[in-house]
């Protein structure tokens, strides 16, 4: 029979392991969370040719998943209550690679089938930050689970011009992806059997909202938003952009993915930063004023400078996405609290995105030109900066008052 310090080693040696697969399922998680949203992107035209969609179809198909992003960010907490956060992630990538694989069968589904991926990916989204906060990831592993969204854009970015390339056909080309969503799906689901997270317990705490808190919250959402908003409308609407500007298929798939690859390393550093106070004081809201240089250099940038504007602007674009999330762990005092914050962060800020990231087709739409959204994401950039000084002067907030509930009396 063994002894106590033997039983206990046994289970530290379980929970290590646990911890580990669960770090590692997150950051495939987050590589799934935008080829979906980037490959359309890169092969808009193709994707409506392919499809027979009109013009007006693809403007939307290009802003879909984040307009399902703010419509169903309650899915994710709500499956979470259900069967708990690490195999709610599980079923959401299962959703996501069937979703990506039928969407391409026929034409009908390309727009039901996207709306659908973006449920699941909101849903993954949303639960990230609390299934961080239950393995108690360190600013380096949230820094590398942020890294791992702009890996997975990357991805879908340039690859999705050589893919078409090489096989003549746009619903090939988008649908590969749902075996990366597939691979998630085994390891989370490996992760859950090691013990990741809280496998089969649910949390539903009593939740209350102290002095102070909505306006927490509110800046939370509002600087988690704002940043949205200017990722997805530079993603959904740069290779337009330049297409217009007179560049190939390719360069703009290319830049694209230069975009996301330029900020692995910001993504990464800025969680770190992020919890360094009078580091925050001025590195936060300099981001939103360093987005609206890039932007403006962007429009007024020729075919020569592309290269280094748009490195530029993917680089502070993407540690801006860093602080969001950091911000909804770090303004969280626990792991129930951050799954509320995240819901209520993420689904607003994705409503605001996904209606801003349209506004800014619409814009160019209208006017004929750039001008106008170019100077609306610049007003946004300036207005990230502000909310972003205001936040990270306040305490985190703490939800709970009451524990978590057994997994068999969740659904009562």
């Amino acid at each position: 029979m063994s002894s106590a310090p033997e039983r206990r080693a046994g289970r530290k040696r379980r929970v290590d392991a646990g911890t580990t697969a669960g770090l590692v399922a997150a950051l495939l998680i987050g590589v799934n969370l935008r080829p979906a949203i980037t490959g359309v992107a890169a092969l808009l035209d193709e994707t409506r040719l392919a499809f027979g969609l009109t013009s007006a179809d693809a403007t939307v198909l290009a802003t879909l998943p984040v307009i399902a992003f703010g419509l169903t960010a309650p899915v994710g907490p709500w499956l979470a209550r259900r069967v708990g956060v690490a195999r709610a992630l599980a079923w959401s990538m299962a959703a996501l690679a069937a979703t990506l694989a039928a969407r391409v069968v026929a034409s009908v589904l390309v727009l039901p089938g996207t709306f659908v991926a973006g449920v699941a990916i909101m849903a993954a989204g949303t639960l990230l930050p609390q299934f961080l906060k239950e393995l108690r990831a360190s600013g380096l592993w949230v820094g590398l689970s942020s890294m791992s969204f702009g890996v997975g854009a990357a991805l879908g970015a340039g690859l999705a011009v050589p893919a078409y390339t090489a096989t003549g056909s746009a619903p090939v080309a988008l649908g590969m992806w749902a075996l990366l969503a597939l691979t998630a799906t085994a390891a989370t689901a490996f992760a859950v059997r090691r013990g990741a997270g809280r496998g089969g317990a649910v949390e539903r705490p009593g939740l209350r909202l102290p002095p102070g808190g909505g306006c927490t919250i509110g800046l939370v959402t509002a600087v988690f938003g704002l940043q949205a908003l200017l990722y997805f409308a530079v993603t959904a609407w740069l290779p337009q952009f330049l297409a217009d500007r007179g560049e190939s298929p390719a360069v703009r798939g290319a830049l694209l993915a230069w975009f996301s690859i330029a900020g692995f390393v910001p993504t990464l550093m800025t969680p770190v930063l992020a919890r360094r106070p009078r580091v925050l004081a001025w590195f936060g809201p300099g981001l939103g004023i360093a987005v609206a240089v890039g932007l403006g250099a962007l429009h007024l940038a020729t075919s020569d400078g592309f290269v280094l504007v748009v490195g530029l602007l993917g680089a502070v674009q993407s540690a801006a996405f860093g602080l969001g999330i950091s911000l909804i762990v770090g303004m969280s005092a626990n792991a129930a609290s951050a799954g509320a914050i995240s819901a209520i962060a993420q689904g607003g800020g994705y409503a605001i995105a996904g209606a801003g990231s349209l506004l800014v087709g619409v814009l160019h739409e209208t006017s004929g030109g750039w001008e106008w959204s170019f100077a609306f994401m610049a007003v946004i950039a300036v207005v990230f900066a502000v909310a972003v000084a205001l936040v990270i002067r306040r305490e985190p907030v703490d939800l709970v008052i009451a524990g978590p509930v057994p997994a068999e009396q969740a659904g009562r």
